[in-house]
């Protein structure tokens, strides 16, 4: 089945975000579109600040109350975003599964880990204490845990990083959701323990054919794992396409510098190529082009907000695109 045939699970069309403060609204991310099809990951990628997170919690329905959010957002051809807040949670598990960046933070302290996967499994797919347990036993067993009925007796502070990480996805994916949104999954770990956490979220997206809406800030990563990327800049989407052609080929200056701040395995370079200046504030976002103030291309053109439109081999919101220098 190639890519254009594989049914999209989730769509994600003109989503804008905007928070209600007492000086009106403060807009977080606007025209923000892409979908996720089954048994790919999409990688939403950008520096710290640029919407990512928040993109994913208005897909999830755990946006802060004071959000105000307009767009479309479908999951398996149902669209979910005019649902009221408790038909969307309930979702959840079933349909969304969730990786959190840090599974200290993320599981209870004070429940063993099969309480806590336990009470998802029962209540989301109606079994019994004895065949959730069996479940929650063969997901870790599944996710590469030995003991898994010893670890399910335990606590989420008994445990390495590591293997948090790994119930944290045996607990996404145990009541077979269609759609797997991981946020940051592997910043928290050593080299080492981040290849095996990627191969294993590789693996399970194949094997379960998920779709995967994968969030970082490394692109290398991104190279490496996904199919698909979104590039986001001060909340807006800056360039969009294949992650293999964004790695390679990137049409928007900003993707590109990201790419240059990136060390090699072989580079010998003594410094980084650093993108110059800072992502602006909230609120404080320029006119035109909200990368313009930071672009070594920037001209008089780009006091007008570039549309995003089809470049050599990706989508970027650029009026000087990188192709320019072919």
């Amino acid at each position: 089945m190639t890519e254009t045939t594989l049914p999209v699970v989730l769509d994600v069309e003109g989503l804008n975000l905007s928070f209600r403060t007492p000086n009106g609204l403060l807009p977080i991310i606007t025209d923000v579109s892409f979908d996720v099809r089954q048994g790919e990951a999409v990688a939403l990628v950008g520096e710290s600040g640029c919407g990512k997170s928040v993109t994913a919690s208005a897909v999830m329905g755990i946006a802060p109350d004071n959000a105000e959010i307009s767009g479309r957002i479908t999951l398996n051809g149902q669209v979910i975003s005019d649902l009221p807040p408790k038909k969307r949670r309930a979702l959840c598990g079933r349909h969304m599964g969730f990786i959190f960046q840090e599974p200290m933070t993320a599981l209870h302290p004070t429940l063993t880990i099969g309480r806590q996967m336990t009470d998802s499994i029962r209540h989301n797919l109606g079994l019994g204490r004895a065949a959730a347990t069996d479940r929650a036993a063969e997901l870790l067993d599944r996710v590469g845990i030995p003991r898994p009925r010893d670890i399910l007796k335990g606590y989420v502070h008994q445990l390495s990083g590591g293997m948090r990480q790994r119930v944290m996805i045996a607990l996404a994916i145990s009541c077979g959701p269609s759609l797997v949104i991981a946020d940051e999954p592997t910043t928290a770990l050593d080299v080492t323990i981040q290849a095996q956490v990627l191969d294993l979220l590789d693996d399970m997206r194949r094997e379960l054919s998920l779709g995967m809406l994968f969030i970082t800030h490394d692109l290398e990563v991104v190279g490496d794992f996904c199919d698909r990327a979104v590039v986001m800049y001060a909340g807006d989407v800056a360039e969009r396409g294949r992650a293999a052609d964004i790695v390679r080929k990137p049409e928007h200056p900003y993707t590109s510098g990201l790419l240059a701040a990136v060390p090699a395995d072989d580079d010998l370079r003594d410094r980084l190529t650093p993108i110059p200046g800072t992502v602006p504030p909230v609120g404080q976002w320029p006119e035109g082009c909200r990368f313009a103030p930071r672009c070594a291309r920037a001209d008089a053109a780009c006091l007008e907000r570039p549309r995003l439109e089809p470049k050599r081999a990706t989508e970027a919101r650029c009026w000087h695109p990188m192709e320019e220098q072919a």
